[in-house]
């Protein structure tokens, strides 16, 4: 890279190889006739070779000139291509987003729509997830649910997490509503399969015994486990913030409220060094959003 000639050389014998002419080289280059003609000679010196045979009132190309033009015009095209291919990009106006499903169907479609209705020229692509995230370099912004002492140090923690129990609000156990601990040990209970430790933490937190909590249904999604338990199959434990739209649906209830840390919880990763300014934005209505959270 040391050996190569300065890029303003190169630019002035291509347009000066173009129009034939320091001059009208000068007037697209916006510089003087004499700088032009200053690039060229100090390219042919680099080089040690003439590039132009130098007439009265024009100019022509010599033989090296002929053979050297081609590779100089392709190798600038490369770098204009390159270089308006990264302004494009910065100013993009599109955000892809990941995130765990059950937080894509509950919480994430609101923000959505209030940063599209602040922000309409911006458009949001979402990723919906389970288990693990998409593949590497797909998304501007990576939410996941991770357990809290394992998060990476960049991960940015959204809101502590707390759980909570829900049931549908005519869930009976013989025949009377749930409103105390001591009746789940008869209660139907969803368990989220790859979570036991919600059950658990739950189990702990109300004094009651855990191997007494195991009848019930299983699946591997918190939704489909919220689902059930809207159609009155069962209780189900789950991160707090997940209740919040079947709630104001009226689609479940918390029979009793506790006060309990989720060991789960949701972050972020903002790929902040390639960010965009429409990225940006969104990286901070969601922050904003996030903190809004009460659980």
């Amino acid at each position: 890279m040391k050996h190569l000639p300065h890029l303003t050389f190169l630019r002035s014998f291509e347009a000066a190889a173009r129009y034939l002419s320091f001059t009208s080289a000068a007037d697209e280059l916006n510089c003087t006739q004499s700088a032009v003609s200053n690039h060229v000679r100090s390219l042919e010196e680099f080089i040690g070779r003439p590039l132009f045979v130098r007439h009265p009132r024009s100019l022509s190309l010599t033989d090296v000139g002929e053979a050297y033009l081609p590779s100089v015009r392709h190798a600038l095209q490369e770098i204009d291509v390159a270089t308006r291919s990264l302004i494009s990009q910065n100013h993009k106006r599109e955000v892809v987003v990941s995130c765990p499903i059950s937080l894509a169907e509950n919480w994430l479609p609101q923000v959505i729509a209030r940063f599209h209705a602040n922000h309409p020229e911006v458009e949001v692509t979402l990723h919906s997830t389970v288990w693990s995230d998409v593949e590497a370099n797909v998304s501007d912004i990576s939410i996941t649910i991770n357990q809290r002492d394992e998060a990476d140090r960049d991960q940015v923690q959204l809101w502590d997490e707390k759980l909570a129990l829900a049931c549908a609000p005519d869930y009976r156990i013989d025949g009377e509503v749930l409103n105390r601990a001591e009746q789940l040990q008869q209660a139907r209970l969803i368990h989220i399969l790859g979570r036991p430790i919600y059950w658990e933490k739950v189990a702990g937190a109300l004094g009651l015994d855990l191997g007494e909590l195991t009848s019930g249904f299983q699946t591997n999604s918190s939704n489909t486990a919220l689902e059930l338990a809207a159609s009155g199959l069962g209780c189900v434990a789950v991160p707090k913030s997940l209740l919040f739209k079947f709630e104001q649906r009226g689609l479940l209830v918390q029979p009793f409220a506790f006060d309990l840390d989720c060991p789960w919880a949701y972050f972020a990763n903002f790929k902040d060094r390639s960010a965009t300014p429409s990225v940006k934005l969104f990286k901070r209505f969601l922050l904003e959003a996030a903190s809004e959270i009460r659980v």
